[in-house]
């Protein structure tokens, strides 16, 4: 019984048991290893969730065919196994699941499941060798032309610090346009009066009869 559920474990990465829980493959994301200037290939590992338990009808379908039984024999069949299942994990005994894990009752009653290991993968470990380019090549806009300009990473960070400050200053500029602005529209009225009329244009046109 139990290498047939292994068999669909492996292949559909969740198994669930009736009443106890379900057993999962977990998939761990690449690591770097930079001690040893490695990439670790993903690994794998089995856990169990103790609050899901429903099996699917997928796996009663898989579970008639191997078996060479109709499904509501299957789904018949599997319900009793994980019964006495749950019956020798509570009378204290611990039920060894080779390859995956052990199933049995902690001091409070609850089922724990401790898994085998990790699961074996044939990927190895990638050499990664961290590159700094000393000297790069980088292509900028400058006007309407594009240059490219060798930076080294000192370089590099000052001219962004530069690019940065040049940004930054563009308000100074306002302030001094608006500054001249000012003195020049005071000098106006000053010399014209703070009148309406020194608003609008006082030439005088003669009309032609």
């Amino acid at each position: 019984m139990t290498e047939v559920l292994t068999s669909y474990l492996l292949q559909h990465k969740s198994i669930s048991i009736p009443g106890l829980g379900t057993v999962y493959i977990e998939r761990i994301p690449a690591q770097t290893d930079f001690v040893n200037k490695r990439i670790l290939p993903p690994s794998y590992h089995f856990r169990f969730d103790k609050y899901f338990d429903a099996p699917d009808k997928e796996f009663f379908t898989y579970l008639a065919q191997q078996q060479d039984i109709a499904d509501y024999e299957a789904i018949k069949w599997y319900n009793e196994w994980a019964y006495e299942l749950r019956n020798r994990l509570r009378n204290g005994e611990t039920e060894e699941w080779p390859g995956i894990g052990t199933l049995k009752k902690d001091h409070g009653g609850e089922i724990l499941f401790e898994a085998a290991g990790a699961i074996p993968s044939l990927q190895e470990p990638a050499p990664a060798n961290r590159v700094i380019h000393s000297h790069a090549q980088h292509t900028m806009l400058v006007g309407d032309r594009e240059v490219t300009r060798e930076f080294s990473p000192a370089d590099t960070n000052e001219y962004l610090e530069e690019n940065h400050r040049e940004k930054d200053s563009w308000w100074i500029y306002a302030l001094i346009i608006a500054a001249i602005a000012l003195s020049a529209l005071f000098f106006h009225f000053y010399k014209n009066g703070f009148t309406p009329a020194a608003v609008g244009n006082q030439q005088r046109i003669d009309s032609v009869k």
